[in-house]
């Protein structure tokens, strides 16, 4: 609300950020939070900023933005296997914020600490001339030595990814302003569909325990499959063979995709799946299958880890494929 009975710092904190707080936010009246990771644990710790205009429309539904603005912090926890244990939001509100938003915000992100088991626990909150930015950092916890990282792979190990890849690239396409032809002939359930995975990514927390007993490496798709897997293979220094027809996509993608096969090369490259791609030994690949179906998700192999660093090998059709850009960048 702007102008002068616009409610301060300390009663926005009070009115909208401490009904979702937790025990370690200390009721949100100190400058600090107080985490005690059982004894045998380490901390796990991810931060994201996310910027109007840039990550989400400026117009987005308030409820949406607080969801994602959290979803993809607990997407990073899961994938290394890591209990949320709470999160500290900064937010930089621009001129003309209303109370109405704050609170549609507020709503959105409890709902998402709620499901994810993840309360916040401090933060800032100021305004800015610019537009609407905001960062959350989260923190987690894993047993000493069991952190799920980039750099486990090994030459042998099967590289699969859960869910759908795609939709949320499609789907930014389907929802934002300047929507392409082909957005027309999707039906309104596909379209409302893809919408939906851009706008509340689903963080895979339920399978953090799973990919930590069972996986060799791990990370969220964030900027897209073909450019994640590049990073985690440098992490590794080890390379890869995909099968691009081994990627699964949603039936809206695929719908999308049998339009126009164009799109297909949006769909591994475009950003904000936040499924989960990983590498598993072949001996533990059945049961982690079990751990995510029993999840009630899916994860499909798309391919295997190789000895030649950096080196990923591409096929689609039985032939070689290249991208010439892997994945969204900011710069």
């Amino acid at each position: 609300m702007a102008g002068t009975q616009s409610p301060g710092e300390f009663e926005l904190i009070a009115r909208y950020f401490a009904p979702i707080a937790g025990r370690a936010g200390l009721g949100l009246v100190d400058d600090a939070a107080l985490l005690r990771p059982a004894r045998g644990y380490e901390l796990v710790v991810t931060a994201d900023a996310l910027v109007a205009g840039v990550h989400f429309f400026p117009d987005d539904p308030p409820a949406s933005i607080g969801r994602k603005a959290l979803g993809v912090n607990l997407s990073d926890l899961a994938a290394k296997g890591a209990k949320p244990d709470g999160f500290v939001l900064t937010l930089a509100l621009p001129k003309g914020w209303t109370e109405g938003w704050l609170a549609g915000f507020a709503d959105g992100l409890g709902a998402m600490a709620n499901e994810g088991g993840c309360p916040l626990i401090g933060g800032d909150t100021v305004s800015t001339s610019g537009p609407l930015t905001l960062s959350i950092t989260a923190f987690g916890s894993v047993p000493a030595g069991r952190m799920v990282l980039r750099s486990g792979a090994k030459p042998g190990d099967i590289v699969a990814v859960t869910g759908t890849i795609g939709d949320a690239a499609l789907g930014l396409k389907a929802h934002g302003p300047d929507r392409p032809s082909w957005v027309g002939h999707l039906s309104e359930a596909d379209r409302a569909f893809l919408a939906d995975r851009y706008l509340h990514p689903q963080p895979r927390i339920a399978l953090a325990a799973a990919l930590q007993a069972h996986a060799s490496a791990a990370m969220d798709i964030s900027d897209g499959l073909v450019g994640d897997l590049a990073k985690l293979l440098a992490a590794s220094k080890a390379g890869a063979e995909i099968d691009l027809d081994a990627v699964p996509l949603s039936s809206a993608a695929r719908t999308v995709v049998m339009a126009d096969p164009a799109l297909a090369e949006l769909a591994w490259t475009g950003g904000d799946d936040y499924e989960i791609l990983c590498t598993v030994p072949e001996e533990e690949f059945s049961s982690l299958v079990a751990a995510v179906e029993a999840a009630g998700l899916g994860l499909a192999r798309i391919g295997r880890i190789t000895a030649e660093t950096g080196s990923v090998r591409y096929v689609e059709a039985g032939r070689p494929r290249d991208f010439a850009r892997g994945s969204f960048t900011h710069f």
